[in-house]
């Protein structure tokens, strides 16, 4: 073991001897002494240098396609993640105008076949005449299309995430079409309650001429137009808002048709002056004393005075049903003006119209006479419903509400 570390010393001592460096300086010599420790310390010094630039040099020139290979494959890996991003957001930006394409081609035909049936229920109220529920459907673009309403309910009851996701980004577009829905929900009531004020003044009407509206729905001739608009409310429908929307227009409609309907029957109503010229009431409808054997008896009219051929004029539209010559009436023209109800002229000295003759409001029938069972120059005036004559004074007042003196 001494042998060895007596090698190495002399190893050291012949790799590091003590030398000594001089330098001569303006005539100055001087030296420094470099001890073997120092040499040593110094030499591991380049040698460490040496062999990390050796290191360094050979891993640059030996190994450069690895670390380019990395760096370049993680570059290709972030762009493709990009592009990958890209394409998921072009298609859900595809998928969304989709939607909202179909969305809004979905929503602009339901508006133009609504506003078509909105338009048409505004054209009628205007310029009155009867509705068919047929115009309410449209030319090719019915209110009813192919889809139950139970079905459709259950497609709304039931839960989906694409519609929330739809929702969420058509916004917009659904706060238009509700406000547009809204507005036609607005347009629906207000024709609506303009159709229910005009029933309500044809019935009051009605009810002044103590016939009444009830007795009038009760005919056979009404009922019609509402059962055919009450099928409007039945039927299959694509979504349940198509449902709400034609049973909505199907009681408006019902309204308006009800609104026409009594008004129709209040312009053929026998409600006009009978005679054309100043006249007064001689005798009252109902229980009276006969004239010719002074006891009491059933007056179906009443009866008016004036002067001899005095016109006699239509208190009506309507078609003529007899005019001719009746016993105890002399001669009479009769006025059929629809819906039950019929007028009376008796007692003419002669007679304008024949039987089939069509008739307007004021139109002169015959000349005041004293023909028949009459005791001087007078028109006996009837108003019939269904066969029943009635009061044609509660006609004639009701008139005043109707036209003008």
């Amino acid at each position: 073991m001494k042998k060895k570390t007596m090698k190495v010393r002399e190893l050291f001592s012949r790799l590091f001897p003590e030398r000594q460096i001089y330098h001569r300086s303006g005539g100055t010599v001087r030296y420094f002494t470099i001890s073997p420790s120092q040499q040593a310390i110094l030499a591991a010094a380049v040698a460490a240098a040496v062999g990390w630039s050796l290191y360094a040099t050979a891993n640059l020139v030996f190994m450069p396609k690895q670390g380019v290979v990395a760096s370049g494959q993680y570059e290709i890996d972030k762009y493709e993640r990009w592009v990958q991003e890209l394409r998921a957001r072009d298609a859900l930006s595809r998928s969304q105008l989709v939607e909202r394409t179909e969305a809004f081609q979905n929503a602009t035909v339901n508006f133009e076949r609504r506003h078509q049936t909105l338009e048409t229920l505004l054209n009628t109220l205007k310029n009155g005449g009867e509705l068919e529920a047929a115009a309410l459907r449209g030319n090719d673009a019915p209110l009813l299309v192919n889809a139950s309403i139970d079905e459709a309910d259950r497609r709304q009851s039931r839960p989906s995430s694409s519609y929330e996701e739809t929702d969420a980004t058509n916004v917009g577009l659904r706060g238009q079409i509700g406000e547009i829905q809204r507005e036609q929900q607005a347009f629906l009531d207000e024709v609506e309650e303009i159709a229910v004020e005009r029933a309500e003044e044809a019935r009051g009407v009605l009810r002044l001429t103590a016939v009444g509206s009830n007795r009038i729905g009760n005919n056979q001739e009404m009922g019609g137009p509402i059962v055919e608009f009450a099928s409007l409310a039945k039927g299959e429908f694509d979504t349940p808002e198509e449902a709400a929307f034609a049973e909505r227009v199907a009681q408006v409609a019902a309204r308006m048709e009800e609104a026409r309907y009594y008004e129709e029957v209040v312009s053929n109503l026998p409600l006009a002056d009978p005679v054309g010229v100043n006249w007064r009431l001689t005798s009252n409808y109902g229980l009276r004393v006969d004239p010719f054997n002074k006891r009491p008896g059933w007056h179906n009219g009443v009866d008016i005075g004036a002067y001899w051929n005095a016109p006699i004029t239509a208190t009506g539209p309507g078609k003529v049903s007899f005019a001719g010559t009746r016993s105890g009436y002399g001669r009479l023209v009769e006025v059929d003006h629809g819906h039950g109800f019929k007028s009376r002229y008796a007692h003419l000295k002669r007679i304008n119209v024949k039987k089939g003759d069509t008739i307007a409001i004021g139109d002169v029938v015959g000349a005041m006479g004293s023909t028949g069972r009459s005791t001087g120059p007078h028109l006996h005036y009837e108003v019939w419903f269904n066969d029943k004559p009635y009061d044609p004074v509660e006609f004639l007042k009701a008139g005043k509400h109707v036209h003008e003196n």
